[in-house]
């Protein structure tokens, strides 16, 4: 069992960046897959970026390649999302997900967090 808490969200303009978190519970944290996700209103939530159990390899949604860079610090059982240039289509609840084992781009990780908002103005 995990227990995942996102932080860093908040409203910037169009280019700006920021860094979400995502703390995690449990002694076996480097056990874990970690992804985020994002969920826009009146859309379906979407993969963003994905990590593996000690950081060695990620991947990305096309649309954010190149400008959010997924990383994480097993010491502190953390995982960050930086989230540069940021575009208006960004704005969405962005969600934290841990999946024991192998990365995945399927929102089939079985652990969540509460999410936090991130909003992008032109």
């Amino acid at each position: 069992q995990v227990q995942l808490v996102e932080s860093g969200g908040g409203l910037v303009q169009a280019g700006d960046s920021l860094r979400l978190s995502c703390a995690a519970s449990g002694r076996t944290f480097g056990g874990y897959a970690m992804g985020w996700f994002r969920q826009a209103p009146g859309k379906e939530r979407e993969f963003v970026a994905a990590v593996t159990r000690v950081g060695g390899n990620t991947a990305y949604a096309d649309s954010v390649k190149g400008r959010f860079t997924i990383s994480r610090d097993n010491a502190k059982n953390t995982v960050y999302l930086q989230m540069n240039s940021l575009k208006p289509e960004d704005t969405a609840v962005y969600y934290c997900a841990a999946r024991y084992g192998l990365l995945t781009k399927t929102d089939t990780y079985p652990y969540w967090g509460q999410g936090t908002q991130v909003t992008v103005s032109a």
